[in-house]
């Protein structure tokens, strides 16, 4: 409801007063009212005077309301009592961030779900460092130290420091195997044709070009976990756009709620047998 608090004036009866060089501002008191009515009035009649009367506090502030819905969008439409835009910025608020953690959250399963997928080595599964050390080993003449303890898991059988040394040599390698469990390990395994060979199905002998069933598979999830976070990450920048626009409405909207608002008397001067008397009348005006 658009409040609007209305001046109550008691009934001024002049009778005689000159022209007025500037319209009169009035401040709502009733006895500072009169007093400039009486000062800025002589003998000369005067009938038709419009009165614009200033009321402060039905303004809206414009930084108030760009700071509020910065903070929160809606809030500062909400102040300048526009109420449809407040709940739309409000909803699309909601709705991103709503987007922003359902996708995230998928994406962080979608993540768990492939490494996973590579941590589960056997025979028939995984990828494995010892099986991509021992390819090396094979195929490019190093002698990579292996722990023969089969109890232990793959990633911990392997000298990281030996291992990236030795890669460091090999010509046509590109890069050195990141420390597992680390996020650059998953991805180097499932994006670059040096480490196809630790692959469980892997079959190409001396070309680790070939791509394996399991390596495409690998990569289709990484791909599809990263297409959910990328989702994820634009509904955050929504999030920031929604602010920046909602605080630039908002003051808008503050501005436009004051332009609209208009509170005006005109003493209409009224013939009463010989004499004038002046009677105000009230005009309340707000543009839609």
């Amino acid at each position: 409801m658009i409040k609007v608090y209305l001046l109550t004036f008691l009934l001024y009866s002049i009778y005689t007063f000159a022209q007025i060089k500037d319209s009169l501002i009035l401040t709502g008191n009733l006895n500072a009212d009169s007093k400039i009515i009486l000062k800025e009035f002589n003998s000369e009649l005067y009938p038709d005077i419009n009165l614009n009367i200033s009321k402060s506090d039905n303004k809206k502030s414009p930084m108030i309301a760009g700071l509020l819905s910065a903070a929160l969008p809606g809030a500062g439409e909400f102040y300048s009592e526009s109420y449809i835009k407040a709940g739309v910025f409000l909803a699309l608020e909601a709705a991103l961030i709503t987007v922003a953690i359902i996708y995230n959250n998928k994406g962080d399963n979608k993540t768990k779900e492939f490494e996973n997928y590579a941590d589960n080595v056997t025979d028939n599964s995984g990828w494995s460092v010892v099986r991509y050390v021992q390819w090396i080993n094979q195929y490019k003449g190093k002698n990579i130290q292996i722990n023969p303890n089969t109890n232990l898991k793959p990633w911990e059988r392997v000298n990281w420091e030996e291992l990236n040394a030795v890669e460091r040599q090999i010509s046509g390698f590109s890069h050195t195997l990141a420390r597992h469990g680390e996020q650059q390990y998953y991805e180097m395994i499932g994006k670059y044709h040096q480490f196809s060979p630790g692959w469980w199905d892997f079959r190409g002998g001396s070309n680790n070009f070939e791509i394996s069933p399991s390596f495409a598979y690998y990569s289709g999830l990484r791909g599809e976990a990263n297409d959910l976070y990328n989702i994820s990450t634009k509904a955050v920048v929504g999030i920031y756009v929604n602010h920046f626009l909602s605080a630039l409405d908002a003051v808008w909207s503050a501005v436009s709620f004051n332009k609209n608002l208009a509170i005006n008397i005109r003493m209409d001067a009224i013939k009463v047998a010989d004499n004038y008397e002046m009677f105000p009348t009230f005009y309340l005006k707000y543009k839609f």
